[in-house]
């Protein structure tokens, strides 16, 4: 199926017009999840500056989306200036939205595209402390270490497949049809 609800809401890839979905999905996010999600406290500006930079630094973000609003965000981001080999993942869900399952279908996604990309070590990091990104790392049969405080773990995605791509390709065109859907209905609103 090329569109996925969930709880109510659809997951689909952001284009980079959509930046301003992002920046305010993450400045949404509660004082702890944020520190949680960046590993440290961050403030605005730099969550806005890090948002608008999204289609700058090439990677690929997941939203999952109520009502046209981005509540959860999954990004895979190249680890270098071209896809090699290696790349990191990050998620983050609004606390309303957190311990429903979305944050593991999105990294489902990551993990899909990594694939697709040729990726064959996918990195998260994350503090100790973080369990839930950890329990959605292990739900992905990540390997995780201790290092210095943070956890690293490490996906090897399988090969990519034709169905792998097929099924990138459909959800990409299902979400650009909703992307400029939910892009009308703004313009109507303000208008």
């Amino acid at each position: 199926m090329s569109e996925h609800r969930f709880w109510g809401g659809t997951i689909r890839k952001l284009w980079p017009t959509e930046s301003d979905k992002f920046r305010d999905h993450l400045l949404r996010l509660d004082k702890e999840t944020r520190r949680l999600r960046f590993a440290h406290g961050v403030s605005d500006s730099f969550v806005a500056d890090y948002a608008d930079r999204m289609s700058d630094m090439g990677g690929i973000v997941y939203g999952y989306f109520v009502d046209g609003e981005m509540r959860a965000a999954a990004e895979l981001r190249k680890l270098g200036d071209v896809w090699g080999h290696e790349a990191e993942a990050a998620f983050s869900v609004e606390r309303s939205y957190q311990d429903a399952g979305i944050g593991t279908e999105l990294m489902g996604r990551v993990i899909r595209s990594a694939r697709n990309r040729g990726i064959h070590h996918l990195y998260m990091s994350c503090l100790a402390e973080n369990g839930k990104m950890q329990a959605v790392a292990r739900k992905h049969d990540a390997d995780l270490r201790f290092e210095y405080g943070e956890v690293i773990g490490e996906i090897v995605p399988s090969d990519a497949s034709y169905f792998s791509f097929l099924a990138e390709a459909m959800e990409d065109r299902v979400g650009y049809m909703m992307a400029v859907l939910d892009l009308q209905s703004r313009i109507a609103k303000a208008a």
